[in-house]
């Protein structure tokens, strides 16, 4: 069994960043990267909010810099898997990996992140990875002038649209209701671009196809008519869900699963265990907010160490 002051679960934004103040306060901090090294900005084309880089940044790079910079201060990474938290208030932290080896950490960040949210319908799931995806950077290239859709209506979705125009012949965007949630430089974007077609107000009922996809079957919330879109994949943008079904027992968390923090700080009911980025934030969920909040995350840790 090994024995850690600092632990860090999960290597995107806010993991990187709570290593980085971690590392510089001398706490030594081991970071485990889960089943998606650098998290889901390493699944973004390009990035033109964050500060710093004026002509923007692939998610990629960006995610590289902060695990240099990280590993420069002293930060060691390892793509370990934790399976099993055993969490306690003020006590040891106990990890079990996919590796079957026990780590305890004197405290505790949880920057798991969150994962992309599915319909959940059967033949969403049967045609997973058979034209159905939740990542346009990852697949995109493999739909090349063919018709492709895109569902939902965020900046995600119309990254995704705008992204799979390089490649497809044509994008349709689904969406539920009658106008977009989408930033208003992102709206115009995609709604300028020819390629792009907007299907208001519809639901999937049921994706087509056999061993791989044909069209989705949509059905109009306002007038109750079905139609088909024929396409040669689904590109699912219908927002997150926080990664936090495997300590959620032993943690306050909200209905939809997002971390509950205390006292405008990265602590979470147990004294040593603290919580930074998509995990703990329904609101903002931005690669720039999260960085900010394993910030919090890394000084809150290093002052209860201290005590």
């Amino acid at each position: 069994m090994k024995k850690e002051k600092l632990v860090i679960v999960g290597s995107g934004p806010a993991g990187y960043t709570a290593a980085i103040y971690a590392a510089r306060a001398n706490l030594n901090p081991l970071i485990f990267a889960g089943t998606l090294p650098g998290g889901l900005l390493t699944q973004t084309t390009h990035v033109e909010n964050f500060p710093g880089f004026p002509e923007g940044v692939t998610g990629f790079d960006l995610v590289q810099n902060m695990q240099q910079q990280a590993e420069r201060f002293g930060t060691r990474l390892e793509y370990d898997e934790v399976i099993e938290f055993k969490l306690t208030d003020g006590g040891v932290q106990t990890l079990v990996l996919s590796s079957g080896e026990t780590i305890e950490a004197e405290a505790l960040i949880l920057a798991t992140g969150a994962s992309p949210r599915y319909l959940g319908i059967p033949s969403e799931e049967r045609l997973k990875n058979k034209g159905v995806s939740a990542c346009a950077t990852c697949d995109g290239a493999f739909y090349k002038d063919v018709p492709v859709v895109v569902l939902g209506g965020g900046d995600s979705a119309m990254e995704e649209a705008l992204f799979l125009t390089r490649f497809a012949s044509k994008v349709y965007v689904i969406h539920r209701r009658d106008q977009l949630r989408a930033s208003r430089i992102m709206t115009e974007r995609a709604k300028t671009n020819p390629k792009i077609e907007f299907v208001w107000s519809s639901t999937v009922e049921e994706i087509i196809g056999e061993r791989k996809v044909s069209g989705i079957r949509i059905k109009n919330n306002k007038t109750g008519e079905i139609s088909t879109v024929e396409c040669s994949a689904v590109f699912v943008a219908l927002g997150h869900v926080p990664n936090t079904e495997k300590f959620r027992q032993f943690i306050d968390t909200d209905a939809s699963g997002y971390v509950i923090l205390k006292e405008n700080s990265a602590k979470t009911k147990l004294k040593g265990v603290f919580a930074a980025g998509d995990c703990a934030d329904p609101s903002y969920r931005q690669a720039i907010s999260a960085a900010g909040m394993g910030c919090r995350a890394a000084i809150d840790a290093e002052r209860y160490l201290e005590e």
